[in-house]
């Protein structure tokens, strides 16, 4: 009899302990039920959109996922449309946003009630580079000879194209001027694609886009790049046209402009998700970028490849959010 007790015993023991283990590894192992929202909080063309579009189309043709993703773009109000929406879904675990300077610069500027920590971070997956673009068919063959005309002509003269106002484009245009000792005049377009397409057609003189936002026209002829902002010159050493990679490009600062800036592409998720639903799209997007084309992606838009989560991730984020109220403030675009 005792025998047979302990063996019962130990049997639902033994089943206790399995029953158990399964349950955790259904509740680690969340997926979604339903298509993924990807919200967008600017328009289509630009930097943010082409990455989301990317991995969109990355995720289903390697059938990453067994929902589909679906790209919504919600520019309104400098991006607040698509943050205020996000953050107002709380505990949606089938809605994701990815991010770029706006996440920052749209609450400071316009006193919208949003703040990145009302969001859940989930990664860094790059920082994107800006760099200083001119028409081919421009006078000013270097960014030293471009800047020396801002610094000899006549305020206003030169026109600066960019996405969007107290946006990081005119927060580099206004650390420009500043070197330079000399206005321009910024236009304001809504994203990236629409600023390089004005700037084939002349009619601004320079613009401060993502790579990847003109590389295309870069490619075709239609553009120069002058310099990259940031503090080293770029890895990439495939040729983009007939003579020059991204990594033939002088850092800005080399050629005598002392303005650097990287921009943040990262994911975020509403307020309220579980860590289990959180670590769905770490594992997502470690193998979007354990893809191959991820890697020519990269390539293709001279990304700065440094990827976040977790605490680094939050300590990153508190730190650039300081770094543009400092920009911001000297611009004079803080929200009163």
């Amino acid at each position: 009899m005792t025998t047979t007790r302990l063996s019962r015993r130990g049997l639902r023991a033994t089943l206790l302990a399995v029953a158990t283990a399964c349950a955790s590894f259904a509740a680690a192992a969340w997926e979604p039920s339903k298509p993924i929202e990807f919200v967008v909080p600017a328009g289509t063309g630009g930097g943010a959109d082409q990455m989301a579009r990317f991995i969109q189309g990355v995720a289903a043709k390697n059938n990453l996922t067994k929902q589909p993703i679906v790209v919504v773009n919600k520019s309104g109000g400098a991006g607040a449309e698509g943050f205020l929406d996000v953050k107002g879904d709380k505990g949606n675990p089938h809605k994701i946003i990815i991010t770029l300077s706006n996440l920052f610069t749209t609450p400071l500027a316009t006193g919208v009630p949003f703040n990145w920590r009302d969001l859940t971070p989930v990664q860094m997956l790059a920082l994107d580079q800006f760099v200083l673009w001119v028409n081919e068919e421009s006078p000013h063959k270097t960014a030293k000879a471009y800047f020396d005309a801002i610094k000899a002509g006549n305020p206003n003269q030169f026109k600066m194209g960019g996405t969007g106002s107290k946006q990081e484009d005119q927060i580099i245009t206004v650390m420009l001027e500043k070197a330079a000792g000399k206005k321009m005049t910024y236009i304001p377009f809504k994203g990236g694609g629409d600023v390089a397409v004005q700037l084939v057609g002349k009619h601004i003189d320079s613009t401060v886009n993502n790579p990847i936002e003109a590389e295309s026209h870069w490619r075709a002829g239609k553009l120069r790049a002058l310099c990259v902002m940031d503090k080293e010159k770029l890895p990439y050493k495939d040729k983009v046209t007939a003579t020059q990679a991204w990594g033939d490009l002088p850092t800005c600062a080399s050629a005598g402009i002392p303005v650097e800036y990287v921009m943040l592409r990262g994911i975020f998720m509403p307020p309220g998700v579980t860590p289990d639903q959180t670590q769905y799209y770490l594992d997502l997007f470690a193998k979007v970028r354990a893809t191959p084309e991820w890697k020519d992606f990269m390539n293709k838009g001279a990304f700065r490849q440094t990827t976040l989560s977790g605490q680094q991730f939050f300590d990153w984020l508190g730190q650039n959010e300081q770094m543009h109220r400092t920009l911001m403030k000297e611009a004079g675009f803080i929200a009163q």
